[in-house]
């Protein structure tokens, strides 16, 4: 096959799965998380199988043992951070209003207007403006995913459908790998094998670090804040949790929103508002000299701007089910990337000079 033939193939096939997908993605949110539950847990399956567990017993223990702690947890935090969201949701104008009080105080705005001169009304104003924007694009999004991710509507999707889904990919793992395998194009079939699992070290070194990182983050950031006594502390250190998945993201929002809070709520005692700052920097701290070395490590090539470029665009265009699926294609792109970079840097269209054959017979 030559190779205009090749790309019109493969062209072609991406064509056909982005439509696939753009058709169907509105009921693929059970199947998708069940295949990335699955993908996730078998590490697990796979050492207990070595150990000497049958896989389809490794498998429903593994199931249960995870439903088990999902509910768990999600009986004990959800009543808790659905109030919490609902009473931020309620409070958030007062805090924006008692923040811009703070700024502009008596003290303050000598100053002020000494450095932005009759431009501080438009200050005030603008940053109102940009509040409400803010509050706008993000309602925006929301709804985006809401709307994109309507089979999240029916709990009988999630609650059934996914894991039976993730028992029969897990049961089925090493089966499925070793089928897909077979399929390979046969003069490609060792290129293809590295980039897949160039692919699996990046997905699986990233997801699994990051989300161990985000997962230990949360949990400090979480009692940390509850433990000074900040309101909504829970919720903030919890959000922050996830959105540690994107570097550096999850350590700056919870840092503006938390110290925000704690000026309105400890204001004019700074130790408590340095204290919940103090937070946060540990925090970053511990994640980029201690957590991401040992948990995710510098191999995955997965760029921070690159990630959230992926879960904004994915998750605006396809609801949760492009959110689930961000990460795993961008780390597949970067590899495909990399490699595509590599062949080019290696070829006659970069040096210059025409490829050289090799000769039977050449040292």
């Amino acid at each position: 096959m030559s190779l205009q033939r090749q790309v019109m193939f493969w062209v072609g096939a991406l064509v056909a799965f982005i439509l696939i997908f753009w058709v169907l993605h509105e009921v693929m949110l059970p199947f998708v998380a069940g295949i990335a539950l699955a993908y996730f847990l078998s590490p697990v399956a796979d050492r207990l199988e070595r150990l000497g567990v049958d896989r389809l017993v490794a498998t429903l223990i593994i199931l249960l043992i995870f439903l088990f702690v999902f509910l768990i947890v999600a009986i004990a935090l959800v009543p808790i951070l659905s109030s919490q969201l609902f009473g931020f949701i309620q409070r958030l104008p007062q805090y924006i209003v008692r923040l811009q009080e703070l700024l502009i105080t008596p003290e303050n705005k000598e100053w002020l207007q000494r450095l932005l001169g009759d431009r501080l009304p438009d200050l005030q104003k603008s940053v109102g403006d940009l509040v409400t924007q803010g509050a706008g694009w993000l309602g925006t999004f929301l709804t985006s995913l809401w709307s994109g991710g309507r089979a999240l509507i029916s709990v009988f999707s999630i609650v059934i459908v996914t894991p039976v889904v993730a028992a029969y990919m897990l049961l089925d793992w090493p089966k499925t790998v070793k089928q897909i395998d077979s399929w390979l194009p046969r003069r490609n079939r060792e290129t293809i094998r590295k980039l897949a699992r160039d692919m699996d070290n990046a997905i699986a070194g990233f997801v699994r670090g990051q989300a161990s990182v985000a997962l230990i983050l949360g949990a400090f950031y979480s009692v940390s804040l509850t433990a000074i006594g900040l309101s909504f502390g829970l919720l903030i250190g919890v959000i922050a949790g996830l959105l540690t998945f994107v570097p550096y993201v999850g350590s700056l929002f919870g840092l503006v929103v938390a110290t925000g809070v704690a000026v309105v709520q400890f204001w004019p005692d700074l130790n408590w508002i340095v204290v919940v700052a103090s937070v946060f920097l540990i925090g970053q701290f511990v994640e980029g000299y201690i957590l991401s070395p040992k948990l995710v490590g510098e191999s995955i090539g997965l760029h921070p701007v690159w990630l959230m470029f992926a879960l904004f665009a994915f998750g605006y265009l396809f609801g949760f089910v492009g959110l689930m699926l961000a990460v795993p294609l961008a780390a597949a792109t970067g590899v495909l990337v990399r490699f595509a970079l590599a062949q080019y840097l290696a070829s006659p269209l970069y040096t210059g000079e025409p490829r050289r054959r090799h000769h039977p017979g050449e040292g």
